[in-house]
């Protein structure tokens, strides 16, 4: 993997720690992590990897990503600094991968276009953003958009249209040996009284129920078809629970936040009693939302 040091023109860091990477502040070392500093960069390093059987993994900006205490031992690839391009052209939005969705959202908001204010205050990158179709407040990242480019594993660029990629509940079929590069959008011209009053519900709402002050990946689980997970996690009494540093918040029981020195072990821990309560309550097996690597089959099981 040394000979990547020498081939890439971005960012090369050896046995990098993922817990400088993650808004959890929580994952061991990644084998090597780079940042590609363009798409030719990032071409020859996929091709690099895949002629080498080398294990590669996409992330953004770890905003919703659990990282082993072992960490990788594979390729990290993100886009997160250097792939962010964004062009707004009346109601039509071109952003790469990179940019971070917090900044699209603003800038679109600033032009009273509709369509995405609901995501205000949602973290992470638009490519993150865009495989797990985030979305808060009623809307999701994947409802305006008119076609997505990714690069494949061989260093060729691909176009899919909307109808081509499945997106649903917090997921979508992108494959997972593709990265995407860059997307474009059409919003909604409107103006600035209905913009700022969705923004508003959706700030609002974000403010009041979520822990915020602490370093979290949030929603830890997706909501089952019977309610919102935070919800049986409440009822099954588990809020405030702690293992080392690690708690289910008090504020949203679907947050699971780390005080300061928690590691991913401590997660897992709760994350397994939360999802043995809640079945041996309700029935009901939660699905996690949040994006693990690293971990060993079965790690989540129980």
């Amino acid at each position: 993997m040394e000979t990547l040091n020498t081939m890439t023109k971005g960012t090369y860091l050896k046995d990098e720690l993922m817990s400088k990477h993650t808004s959890y502040g929580i994952g061991g070392p990644a084998r090597a992590y780079v940042t590609p500093k363009d798409k030719a960069d990032l071409a020859e390093m996929l091709q690099f990897a895949k002629a080498h059987d080398i294990p590669t993994y996409f992330v953004g900006s770890g905003s919703n990503l659990l990282v082993a205490d072992e960490g990788i031992d594979g390729l990290v690839i993100t886009l997160g600094k250097s792939f962010n391009h964004l062009e707004i052209n009346g109601a039509n939005i071109l952003a790469e991968s990179g940019v971070m969705l917090g900044k699209m959202v603003k800038e679109c908001i600033s032009r009273h276009l509709s369509g995405v204010e609901s995501l205000i205050g949602v973290p992470g990158t638009l490519g993150g953003a865009l495989v797990m179709n985030a979305g808060a407040f009623g809307g999701e990242i994947s409802n305006y958009l008119k076609h997505v480019n990714v690069m494949t594993m061989a260093g060729n660029e691909m176009q899919y249209q909307p109808g081509d990629i499945s997106f649903s509940y917090r997921h979508s079929t992108f494959p997972t040996d593709e990265i995407v590069v860059s997307a474009e959008f059409e919003l909604i011209q409107s103006d600035e009284k209905t913009v700022m009053e969705k923004r508003s519900v959706a700030s609002g709402g974000r403010k009041a129920s979520q822990p915020l002050k602490f370093r979290s990946a949030g929603s830890v689980f997706k909501n089952p078809s019977e309610g919102a997970a935070g919800y049986f996690i409440d009822k099954a009494g588990l809020k405030g629970i702690k293992i080392g540093d690690a708690e289910i918040s008090p504020i949203h029981a679907n947050f699971f936040v780390n005080h300061g020195k928690a590691k991913a072990k401590d997660i897992v821990k709760l994350i397994r009693l939360a999802r043995e309560t809640v079945q041996g309550k309700f029935g009901i097996m939660l699905d996690l939302e949040v994006k693990t690597l690293g971990f060993k089959m079965g790690t989540f099981d129980v």
